[in-house]
């Protein structure tokens, strides 16, 4: 019940506090999930995203569902997702019925702009701080610029590119364990001449260790 209970206020106050959309709460819920509750590690993390953002929804719901359901099952993912739902809906309702009476104040048009601008700012930092556990070898770097170039010029739309994404990752793992498991053969003339004068050299080493020993047995 106390797990429940921390599931349900830690994602309240995600979802009281984000503004911007999911991708914005990234960096606040790393912060309470990784470094404040340890309740996940940073590879944790990376793939509760990873998934979160490959499923139909709203980032925000799938992560909380996601790791409610990690911690306590299909009760705790109730609990988070219900945690970071509500705020949003109590707001929301809130927002349209006064929407009328403070729609064309210039102070509330001003903080909502200002807010916005820290949203941008928020997405770069979560972009950023994922990128850094994640883009680690060229080819992670190539994939990732890849999929920009596709959404940004192309207009692909985010499932083609998941999935595309997926795809090269699945075939780049295969071709590695390939490569990894696949035995050493010398790749041309040069590397057997070369492997056959350090056998010869082996042999002559051990060959003068022989000798050595047969003298120090007559002394």
């Amino acid at each position: 019940m106390k797990m429940l209970v921390q599931l349900f206020v830690a994602f309240f106050k995600i979802g009281l506090f984000t503004f911007g959309g999911g991708l914005a709460m990234l960096p606040l819920l790393q912060g309470i999930m990784v470094e404040d509750k340890g309740w996940m590690t940073e590879e944790e993390m990376v793939d509760c995203v990873a998934v979160s953002q490959s499923m139909p929804g709203v980032i925000a719901v799938n992560a909380a569902t996601y790791i409610g359901n990690s911690k306590k099952g299909v009760v705790g993912a109730l609990a988070a997702t219900i945690g970071v739902i509500l705020p949003s809906f109590v707001i929301i309702i809130l927002a349209v019925l006064f929407l009328g009476v403070i729609g064309d104040n210039q102070y509330i048009n001003g903080a909502f702009t200002g807010i916005k601008a820290a949203s941008c700012a928020l997405i770069l930092y979560a972009a950023w701080k994922l990128g850094k556990q994640v883009l680690r070898a060229k080819m992670d770097f190539a994939i990732a610029f890849i999929a920009f170039i596709l959404i940004i010029a192309l207009d692909v739309t985010a499932l083609w590119v998941i999935i595309m994404g997926a795809v090269a990752g699945i075939c780049l793992r295969g071709y590695r364990s390939k490569k990894l498991n696949r035995p050493k053969t010398p790749s041309t003339q040069e590397e057997k001449e070369k492997e056959k004068e350090e056998e010869k050299e082996e042999e002559k080493e051990e060959a003068k260790e022989e000798e050595k020993e047969k003298e120090d047995k007559a002394i």
